[in-house]
């Protein structure tokens, strides 16, 4: 039912997973992400479990090829689920059970893996793997969609589309950015228009945010809004318009 990728930025640490499918909300229930630890995609005949769990075990210091083992030797329904993951090393493994609904499949790179059944063919996965791999350099969240643009233009979920999500985390137990289109006739268009509302004031906001390392976070939140406020500036003079369906603001 569903297609995604989960990568780890290597030079970051910093750690994505894009999913898409014809089912409503399929961010509920397919990306599981702590920063510093892991990213698991849960999915096909979808066991939440893989991706609690499975966070837990990677936490504990397992191989990601030791979590798969675990996981699917204890459930007796693995042969319909499949499952992708990746530790904070880079580490990474998958499982596509013999049972899932076919196309069905998955695919393993350095940082990153992609996995999807139920899918127009293995062109999804392959165009989605190498669309990410050539758009090396650019940030994270950017590199997801785009490679998710590529699996959907070759055919994406065979039953159509309906819903999809982009999380990134950092090295924090809270997302970076954490985006969904539950039920949308194109959702990643949908995530994309998201994307560029989140750059107009919501990711400048997570740079404040208090981290184990720093949990004081900015504190003098006049820098924050300066830089808000300038950029919207410069938005108006341009005359581009907002990519946000928010009613004006009102003063406070």
């Amino acid at each position: 039912m569903t297609w995604s990728i989960v990568a780890r930025d290597p030079d970051t640490g910093h750690l994505g997973i894009a999913v898409a499918s014809r089912f409503f909300a399929v961010g509920a229930v397919v990306p599981f992400i702590r920063g510093g630890i892991g990213a698991i995609a849960t999915q096909a005949f979808v066991s939440p479990l893989y991706g609690s769990d499975g966070l837990a075990l990677l936490a504990d210091g397992h191989a990601p090829d030791a979590v798969v083992e675990f996981l699917t030797a204890r459930d007796n329904g693995s042969q319909q689920r499949q499952l992708h993951l990746i530790d904070a090393t880079g580490r990474n493994a998958a499982f596509t059970g013999e049972k899932c609904i076919e196309w069905a499949g998955h695919l393993i790179d350095e940082n990153v893996s992609v996995a999807g059944n139920m899918l127009a063919g293995p062109a999804v996965i392959a165009e989605t793997l190498r669309v990410y791999k050539a758009n090396s350099g650019t940030p994270l969240a950017e590199r997801l969609l785009a490679a998710m643009d590529a699996g959907e233009a070759a055919g994406g979920d065979k039953r159509g589309r309906q819903s999809a999500t982009l999380k990134v985390f950092r090295d924090q137990d809270y997302p970076w950015l954490d985006i969904r289109a539950d039920d949308h006739p194109n959702p990643l268009s949908e995530l994309r228009r998201l994307y560029a509302v989140a750059q107009e004031r919501f990711l400048h906001v997570a740079e404040t945010m208090p981290t184990r390392a720093n949990p004081h976070g900015l504190t003098d939140r006049r820098l924050i809004d300066e830089k808000i406020a300038a950029l919207e500036a410069a938005r108006i003079a341009e005359g581009r318009p907002s990519p946000s369906f928010a009613t004006p603001l009102k003063p406070a």
